[in-house]
């Protein structure tokens, strides 16, 4: 029995014998403070998550909910369906009361029910999705999921079990000020197994991440404030032994949050811990020069059109799009005495000559050819067209080309018309110190602010610095191209953010998995209450963090618009500065996590739920399969699908014949039939049987 069980009976004995309460109190104090040395805390009764999404099925555990329009606390106890019946019009399911030492039935209407899922017990997970915004031509699919983050961890373990190069989380940080639920209820900083609670809450998670992680080259980071950082290192190096441990302070609020009686807080900490052959990428320290750009136009005396040695190949129109601001065609160069009049204009472009302001006509500096090869290249870019002054165009001469290809010039990143960002290479690459004090950082103005920007008219608090995530990430990733990364504290979205920023700067393909749940803020439960919703009602649910700011957010991010259509104001600054109405080349698709049953999933009746798992096992990339194919397979960009094993010949043939494919599932029971299919598939392509394994990962408790 926990500590907390025998707390809640002490306090049942103290309501009927005061002084019998009082003595078993006294002797539970005396036994709580024998503690041995080291990290101890209660491993509290099995977490609970109430489903009101998910509809009500014989067996199932209930809580019955308190009527429309109650702003107090529901029933707590579980109950067990016996049975779900018609009832007149609606619906009714039969209870009975779990745990009790006496029976107690009851029969309540399913509208006021919820189902109620303990971590000990054994869930099988699927996916509907619920949206999704496509920029990213082939890249793989950013991901947000909505759902108990546990539950979809454990989802995960299915797709993503020992994949994953980096995991980055902001968990709760258990303020006491309603920053986080335990069993549905909100943990207040007098709870005395406040902290005991968080630590339970987190080993679960932290131990399913472990499956997830590549240990043998992968980093996990975690960020925490003063409340819990102690606890947590601790936790760490329990849970991961085999892992490497830093902790970094970093400064959030230069200003800082004054206290009463306490030291004004201006930081918090974040734990890297890498496993196996994990590095850290270095960075490289900033210069204080500025790479100068040469202007296309030449200014000496020499190079005019008429000059004492001409140049008839370097006098030609370039057309620079009214909006768009960038090089869109590049004209032929005009003979000697051919009048540049003769050249028309192109619609929605600005003709641009190389002229002196009062009207010269002289040379570019390069021929038509080359200038198309550097533009192509990115050493190319327009200055815009200030107080009416025609755009001016400027280049990277050959000297700086040289210097980029052997490293003297490093390109950081693009601007918004694709020219690259050049700075000097200024000494070693190195590593940053434990202590970090960066402007960017700053989660006022570059996380609340930021987030302001892309969903104007929406708050969310305390969201995290887009720049603080960005660096911890390409300290972790940043010679990853193609590396996954997870955060099961999703919060606004930032890590998905962040993710994005990094693939913008190098061209990289990094995909993330976001989750988080739909609970809507403290502050506004109590009024929704009051006018009569409840959760899993749409009106309460639109309010929930996932649909009314996550989603938003990463859409928001991509296309460039805030959620009324709008472009979004504002630039992005420091590492890599563009506006931020660019958006970002990249791909996302949004789930609600779904609970079905092991034989609707066995008997191919829930493959619709399904079909987004097996997609994200084979990379969230391209098309998915989502019917079941009517001629008994169906071949994707990443992965195929045989249903009908008569069909085993068309579909090794189409799988043989596909390119880039990972993944072969096949549905059978027979375990011959499968191993002969998987020896004749194509090498690299794995063979997964359906939907054996699928069952088999989740069929084992959560050991809880």
């Amino acid at each position: 029995m926990s500590l907390s069980r025998l707390t809640d009976l002490i306090a049942q004995a103290k309501a009927k014998d005061p002084q019998l309460g009082a003595d078993l109190d006294l002797e539970f104090k005396v036994l709580s403070s024998r503690l041995p040395f080291g990290l101890n805390f209660e491993r509290h009764r099995p977490e609970a998550v109430e489903l009101p999404a998910r509809p009500i099925r014989k067996g199932d555990k209930v809580r019955v909910l308190s009527p429309r329009g109650s702003t107090k606390k529901g029933d707590q106890r579980l109950w067990h369906v016996k049975a779900v019946r018609k009832d007149g019009d609606g619906r009714v399911a039969d209870l009975e009361l779990l745990g009790a030492a006496k029976s107690e039935i009851q029969s309540v209407s399913l509208d006021d029910l919820v189902v109620v899922a303990e971590f000990r017990d054994t869930v099988y997970p699927g996916l509907i999705s619920t949206g999704k915004v496509e920029r990213g031509g082939s890249k793989p699919y950013h991901t947000v999921i909505n759902g108990e983050n546990y539950h979809v961890l454990k989802a995960l373990t299915y797709t993503h079990r020992g994949k994953v190069d980096a995991i980055y989380i902001d968990p709760p940080y258990n303020t006491g000020a309603k920053d986080w639920k335990y069993n549905n209820d909100y943990v207040e900083a007098d709870d005395l197994y406040r902290h005991s609670k968080w630590l339970a809450m987190m080993e679960r998670r932290l131990s399913l991440a472990k499956e997830l992680l590549n240990l043998a080259d992968s980093i996990l980071i975690v960020t925490v404030d003063e409340k819990e950082y102690l606890r947590l290192g601790l936790l760490i190096e329990q849970t991961f032994p085999e892992g490497s441990a830093q902790m970094v302070s970093s400064v959030i609020n230069r200003k800082g949050v004054v206290r009463t009686n306490e030291l004004t807080r201006t930081n918090e900490f974040i734990f890297f811990v890498k496993f196996g052959s994990a590095r850290l990428a270095a960075e490289r320290a900033p210069s204080t020069k500025k790479v100068r750009w040469a202007s296309l136009r030449r200014f000496e005396d020499s190079s005019r059109r008429a000059g004492p040695q001409p140049r008839p190949d370097q006098f030609y129109p370039v057309f620079i799009g009214v909006d768009s601001r960038r090089i869109e065609a590049i004209g032929t160069s005009l003979p000697p005495g051919v009048e540049r009049t003769t050249v028309s204009d192109k619609p929605g472009c600005i003709t641009v000559w190389p002229l002196k302001p009062d009207g010269t006509e002289m040379i570019w500096g390069l021929t038509p050819n080359t200038l198309k090869k550097r533009l192509s290249e990115g050493f190319v870019k327009v200055v815009g067209d200030k107080r009416g002054k025609s755009p001016t165009i400027y280049y990277l001469t050959s000297g700086q080309v040289r210097e980029v290809a052997s490293g003297d010039l490093v390109i950081t990143g693009r601007d918004a018309d694709d020219s690259v960002v050049v700075e000097f290479a200024t000494g070693k690459s190195s590593l940053p110190s434990t202590q970090w004090d960066r402007e960017s950082h700053n989660a006022q103005s570059n996380g609340t602010g930021l987030l302001a920007s892309l969903l104007p008219n929406r708050k969310f608090p305390y969201a995290k610095s887009l720049y603080a995530v960005e660096d911890c990430l390409r300290l972790a990733v940043g010679e990853k191209t193609d590396a996954i990364i997870v955060d099961f504290f999703s919060g606004s979205g930032t890590t998905a953010h962040a993710v994005m920023r990094l693939n913008r700067r190098d061209g990289g393909r990094r995909q993330s998995i976001c989750i988080t749940n739909n609970e809507v803020a403290a502050t506004e439960q109590e009024s929704l209450r009051k006018s009569g919703l409840r959760p899993g009602d749409g009106e309460w649910e639109r309010w929930g963090i996932c649909d009314y700011i996550t989603k938003p957010r990463v859409q928001a991010a991509i296309t460039g618009k805030t959620s009324d259509d709008l472009p979004i104001k504002g630039d992005y600054k420091f590492t890599d500065e563009f506006p931020m109405n660019e958006g970002f080349e990249e791909n996302a698709e949004f789930f609600t996590l779904t609970y079905e049953t092991a034989l609707s999933v066995d008997h191919n009746l829930a493959f619709a739920r399904i079909a987004p798992m097996l997609w994200l096992r084979a990379g969230s990339i391209g098309k998915r399969i989502d019917e079941l194919p009517v001629n008994g397979w169906a071949v994707a960009d990443s992965y195929g699908l045989l249903v009908d094993g008569d069909s085993a010949t068309s579909f090794i043939r189409a799988v043989s014949n596909a390119q880039g494919l990972r993944i072969a599932f096949i549905v059978t029971d027979d375990d011959r039939r499968f191993q002969s299919i998987a020896r004749q598939l194509p090498e690299g392509v794995e063979p997964v049987r359906l939907y054996e394994s699928y069952l088999t990962n989740f069929s084992f408790a959560n050991g809880e």
